[in-house]
């Protein structure tokens, strides 16, 4: 490899990096925001979701660029072919960050509702599977992705079980029906970003190992 080529992975990982900040933060407000019923930090959720566009928009480039310049092979290719995924998956993290401020900044200014399930802890829980799918991209750590993978079918029960909770609360208390409904998107968005933290996982595993792992999770449910 050429000592220029590694310059510019290295740059392109330290803005992997950066971008994967930006993403993990704007989970992290945005679930504060809605635990605390604080409108004023969705709205700066919101506010920032620009600077994670613009941040991807340039990466994107940045890999392009690498592609075309230096025509990488084997282990390089494998990591910015990664990187481009990672990134798209990482802005749609932003994304759907700005999805439950949204749905925190209408519970912050209406009534409280009752929430009879553990909403807490499932976002907990989608949190520590952004943050720990990040950290096996810095450690480049395969193993620590396959726990990230394995993670994501708790999500997805917690979620299952909040829908059913949240019809049985339509039921009692049918006057609490609008931020119930509130309450389950955000809960549908928490699980999409548990499975976006999922896809960054299995990318690290093909980064690192150089494996498909991405529809070995679907073929196992459907065995006998």
């Amino acid at each position: 490899m050429s000592k220029h080529l590694q310059r510019e992975l290295d740059r392109l990982k330290r803005r992997i990096l950066s971008l994967s900040g930006l993403a993990e933060e704007s989970v992290h407000k945005a679930v504060h925001a809605l635990e605390r019923r604080d409108e004023r930090l969705a709205a700066n959720v919101i506010e920032s979701d620009i600077e994670l566009d613009h941040a991807e928009v340039d990466l994107e480039e940045e890999c392009l660029k690498i592609l075309a310049l230096h025509q990488p092979v084997a282990i390089d290719l494998r990591f910015i072919v990664a990187c481009l995924k990672i990134n798209n998956d990482l802005e749609r993290i932003g994304d759907l960050a700005v999805n439950v401020a949204e749905r925190a900044q209408y519970i912050a200014t209406h009534e409280r509702v009752d929430a009879p399930f553990d909403f807490v802890g499932m976002a907990e829980k989608a949190q520590a599977m952004v943050r720990e799918s990040l950290d096996a991209l810095v450690n480049l750590d395969a193993e620590a992705a396959r726990r990230v993978c394995a993670a994501d079918d708790e999500v997805d029960a917690l979620n299952r079980e909040m829908y059913a909770k949240v019809q049985d609360g339509i039921r009692a208390h049918p006057e609490q029906m609008p931020g119930l409904i509130h309450l389950l998107s955000a809960s549908r968005h928490l699980e999409r970003i548990a499975d976006h933290a999922t896809n960054i996982a299995e990318d690290v595993i093909y980064m690192v190992k150089g494996e498909i792992v991405r529809h070995q999770a679907e073929r196992y449910k459907r065995s006998p």
